[in-house]
């Protein structure tokens, strides 16, 4: 099972604060195809230029293979000031 958490404005988008999946052994990016057909806040929420990922804690690109027993977070970029 792989648990899903999502962060600021995603989490706003979404309106949950995580879920979990069953699938494993599928890429960042088939995961942010499957999680963006629930719905346009889905969708637009997971989009590559306005979401980043890390699973495990470690930022990872749309080519990351995630494994069951996986943490994945989606969270919107942050800036500094």
């Amino acid at each position: 099972m792989i648990k899903i958490l999502f962060f600021g404005q995603t989490r706003e988008l979404i309106g949950v604060p995580s879920c979990e999946f069953q699938q494993s052994s599928l890429t960042v990016l088939e995961l942010r195809d499957l999680l963006s057909a629930r719905g346009d806040n889905w969708y637009y929420a997971l989009t590559e230029k306005s979401c980043l990922c890390a699973v495990n804690q470690i930022l990872v690109d749309d080519t990351h293979l995630i494994d069951n027993g996986d943490e994945v977070a989606f969270f919107p970029p942050v800036t500094g000031g």
